[in-house]
C-alpha cells in the first residue's frame, strides 16, 4: 500500500494527528473536517507534551470512527474501538520501538525555540516525521481493519471507555463518544498520557470550531484551561499508569474500575465548562 497521501497532508499545514486522522478517514472514504481540525493540539504528545505521538491519537480516532460505522453507538463499538487502538498502538511500536514524542523527538513543552529550530530544521526532523507517517499510515490502516474485522468477545457492561464516559459527560454525539473510546487508559489502556484528557481536548476543539470562537492550532489555549483542570486534579501526574497507580489487563478490567467510581472526579473536572 502507498503512504496514502500523508506528505502532501503534512504540507497543506496539518500537524501529524489531524494528517493521520484525515488521510485514514479519506482511505475509510468518510471524511470529517470539523473532528479532524480538532485533533491538532493532541500533536506533540498533547500539545508538546512529549507523550504519545500524535500519530497515534490521530489513527485511534479514525479507528473508533470505523467502529461506529460498522457497529453504531454503544459498548460494543467503544470495545470494539479500544481493541482497535490496540493494533493502532502496537503497530507504532513495531516500526518504532517507542510510542512516545519525547523519545523520538528529544523534545517536549519545556524545549527551548532553538532546539526546537535544531531539530526540524537542521536536523531535517521535519522529514522524518514525514517519512515516519508515511510509513505509519497503511500498517494502521490495516491494524484497524484487522482489529474491526475479529469476531467480537463478550462486550462488559457499561461504561466501557473513560473517554467514550468523558465524551458523554461533555455532551459529545454517540459517534463523537464511540470515536474517542480506544484513547481509554492511556490509548487502547497501554498507560500513557491520559485519553479522557486527549478526549477532552478533542470535544473542547471541535466545540471551538461549532461555535466559531476560536481558530485550532498545536498550541489551542481553550485546550491549555482543559490541561490546567486536569493537572489540578491529579497533582500534576500525566500517564493513565500513574494517575490509577496500575495498567488495566484488558476492557473487562477498565469497565469494572469505571463501574466502581473510577477516575469520576477527573471526568467530572475536564468536563466542566
Amino acid at each position: 500500500m502507498s503512504s496514502m497521501g500523508t506528505v502532501g497532508a503534512f504540507l497543506k499545514g496539518r500537524a501529524c494527528s489531524d494528517t493521520l486522522f484525515h488521510v485514514l478517514n479519506r482511505v475509510f472514504d468518510e471524511p470529517m473536517k470539523t473532528e479532524e481540525r480538532a485533533a491538532m493540539p493532541l500533536a506533540g504528545g498533547i500539545m508538546q507534551h512529549g507523550y504519545q505521538c500524535g500519530m497515534i491519537w490521530g489513527a485511534t480516532l479514525a479507528a473508533g470512527a470505523q467502529a461506529y460505522r460498522i457497529y453504531g453507538p454503544g459498548s460494543l463499538a467503544e470495545t470494539r474501538a479500544v481493541v482497535a487502538a490496540q493494533g493502532v498502538v502496537a503497530a507504532f511500536r513495531t516500526h518504532h520501538k517507542t510510542i512516545n514524542c519525547y523519545e523520538i523527538t528529544q523534545l517536549d513543552k519545556s524545549s527551548t525555540h532553538l532546539q526546537m529550530i535544531n531539530h526540524f530544521i537542521v536536523k531535517g526532523g521535519v522529514i522524518g516525521c514525514f517519512r515516519m507517517a508515511a510509513k505509519y499510515a497503511p500498517a494502521a490502516y490495516a491494524a484497524i481493519n484487522a482489529a474491526l474485522a475479529g469476531t467480537p468477545g463478550r462486550t462488559p457492561s457499561p461504561p466501557a471507555s473513560c473517554a467514550a464516559l468523558l465524551a458523554k459527560t461533555m455532551g459529545a454525539s454517540p459517534m463523537h463518544a464511540v470515536m474517542a473510546a480506544g484513547l481509554a487508559g492511556g490509548i487502547g489502556l497501554c498507560g500513557g498520557g491520559c485519553g479522557a484528557l486527549g478526549a477532552a481536548i478533542w470535544i473542547t476543539g471541535m466545540n471551538s470550531i461549532n461555535d466559531g470562537s476560536g481558530r485550532i492550532e498545536v498550541n489551542n489555549p481553550a485546550a491549555a484551561g482543559v490541561i490546567d483542570r486536569f493537572m489540578t486534579c491529579t497533582g500534576y501526574a500525566f500517564e493513565c499508569a500513574d494517575i490509577v497507580g496500575r495498567r488495566f489487563a484488558d476492557e473487562d478490567d477498565h469497565a469494572d474500575y469505571l463501574r466502581d467510581g473510577g477516575c469520576a472526579t477527573l471526568i467530572e473536572a475536564l468536563a466542566a465548562l
